[in-house]
């Protein structure tokens, strides 16, 4: 996959940060195992737009499908900033958490949709097959892919303190 961007810096002292990041296969295996992560754009006015989605993976990126008419299409197609956001734990001391900051890529062409759409229903449905074809080829109209591109990474996971 392509998750992992540049790290962030450090800011001296005893750096915490160190002590809670996950590897880039820490990474990887969160963001494989997450099931829900929020997406987040930027509106027209400035403020965040932040909404809960389903992924799938395109070519080694994190991607959703949505309504080209979305909101967050019109964002993107705007201004291609986005983060995503995949979290877990329920006290201070299990939260585990990845932060994805890049470029959204709009994708249109059939054929990409498709890959991504399929990626999305093994992820949540089970083995793809001849007959969940016209589901997903259903679930994919008048939709179009957003892929992350990856710029930057910041991962934490507070059961290393312990």
């Amino acid at each position: 996959m392509t998750l992992n961007g540049p790290a962030m810096p450090s800011s001296g002292g005893v750096n915490q940060r160190a002590l809670v990041k996950m590897t880039p296969a820490e990474v990887d295996a969160f963001v494989e195992s997450s099931r829900t992560m929020t997406m987040c754009t930027i509106n027209h006015d400035g403020t965040i737009h932040a909404v809960a989605m389903w992924f799938g993976f395109l070519e080694g990126c994190i991607a959703v499908e949505t309504k080209a008419k979305s909101q967050k299409a019109l964002n993107l197609r705007r201004n291609p900033a986005m983060t995503v956001l995949m979290e877990a734990g329920e006290r201070y001391e299990e939260l585990r958490g990845v932060e994805l900051v890049g470029k959204g890529e709009i994708v249109e062409d059939p054929e990409r949709l498709l890959v991504l759409g399929r990626s999305v229903f093994e992820r949540y449905y089970g083995p793809f097959t001849d007959e969940a074809r016209p589901f997903v080829e259903a679930m994919l109209n008048k939709r179009i892919v957003v892929k992350l591109h990856v710029e930057r990474t910041v991962s934490w996971d507070h059961r290393k303190l312990g």
